[in-house]
């Protein structure tokens, strides 16, 4: 079988930890390049996994290699011009979420991706966890009935990551765009991806930044963190992030989609996902059932091996695509629809008002 060849831009923790042990495992994956803006630390990457080809930018390592699929590690400002350089180059593109920092982006990505015939796949590994694939089919196959109501929540109590994470300007936002994304999506999800028509939301700027000054190892040049997925320093950093946010999406169909997400806030952590139809619901923590009996409502543990490494299943389903001439499950459409979502939990919070999704 020829080898599929891949190209990774941007070499932080989320392709260092999650992407290249899962391209190490494949034989029918060739990692032949990477690049980053800190050339030195591409350099690093390189060395460490054994990478032929190595580049400070995206323009130059498509001037010289011509990869399958260029997947896009970098901070989420430079996901929309990295994705929009592979896919004129003719490259398939795999993209970290979120697809970019405004709606506009999403839309010249869009574009661009259709323009050149590539496929694109949102990187929300959450949709790929089996237990989140089970439910959904049962949503195809009507188990649920009508599916009217999601919940869905990612709460910290104090886990600011470390670096740019909480500058506007290279993030986008700070919870919403980081960790709220993905049990939105992952919700969304699991109830079909019906079409969003608006969202009513507040963001909230009330604890700001509690943590000490970020302290850089003069030898090393890690950054001290709160967790593993910390980004690099940048020199302009400016924390302007929000602490939490709250709200509800209306959809088409007449379903609605309550959500929370938070890096600081003063209560419980809260790590849920739960949806309902007029025949059954399902719950993700723990993974169950509840479907009408009668007058009675009947719980049931949804029984099955459902372990797994979601990053893996999210790898596998986009190179089967590419191999196999498949649409990506999180093609660029729903990226572009989760772009308006994210987008407009910023304005609503920002006019105190339902904003109304325009197509």
């Amino acid at each position: 079988m020829e080898k599929i060849k891949v190209a990774v831009v941007g070499t932080g923790n989320i392709c260092k930890t999650a992407h290249m042990p899962v391209y190490m495992k494949r034989d029918d994956v060739e990692v032949i390049a990477c690049a980053d803006i800190d050339f030195p630390k591409a350099k690093a990457f390189a060395e460490k996994f054994n990478i032929p080809q190595v580049y400070s930018s995206v323009e130059e390592l498509l001037a010289n290699c011509k990869p399958d699929y260029v997947d896009v590690c970098t901070w989420p400002a430079a996901h929309a011009p990295v994705s929009i350089a592979a896919a004129n180059a003719g490259c398939h593109v795999m993209c970290e979420k979120p697809v970019c920092h405004n709606l506009e982006d999403a839309l010249a990505l869009k574009e661009a991706v259709e323009r050149n015939g590539v496929k694109f796949m949102l990187a929300v590994p959450l949709r790929y966890e089996k237990s989140a694939v089970h439910a959904r089919k049962l949503v195809d196959e009507g188990v649920l009935g009508d599916v009217y109501y999601g919940k869905t929540a990612y709460v910290r109590q104090r886990g600011i990551p470390g670096g740019w994470f909480s500058c506007s300007k290279y993030a986008g936002g700070g919870p919403i765009i980081d960790i709220g994304v993905h049990r939105i999506d992952l919700a969304w999800y699991m109830m079909g991806c019906p079409k969003p028509v608006s969202v009513s939301a507040t963001a909230v700027y009330k604890i700001g930044d509690y943590r000490d000054e970020p302290k850089v190892d003069p030898v090393t040049g890690e950054v001290s963190a709160t967790n593993d997925w910390s980004g690099a320093e940048v020199d302009d950093y400016k924390f302007d992030v929000e602490d939490s946010a709250s709200g509800v999406f209306r959809f088409e169909n007449g379903a609605q989609l309550f959500f929370e997400t938070a890096w600081s806030f003063n209560g419980p952590v809260n790590n849920s996902t739960q949806i309902a139809g007029d025949k059954a619901g399902i719950t993700l923590e723990p993974f169950k059932l509840y479907r009408s009996e009668g007058k009675n409502l009947v719980e049931e543990p949804i029984e099955g091996d459902f372990s797994g490494n979601f990053f893996a299943n999210e790898i596998d389903h986009f190179i089967d695509c590419v191999r196999n001439d498949k649409v990506p499950s999180s093609n660029i459409e729903q990226a572009v629809q989760l772009q308006m979502m994210l987008m407009g939990i910023y304005e609503s919070s920002k006019t105190g008002k339902e904003v109304r999704f325009t197509y």
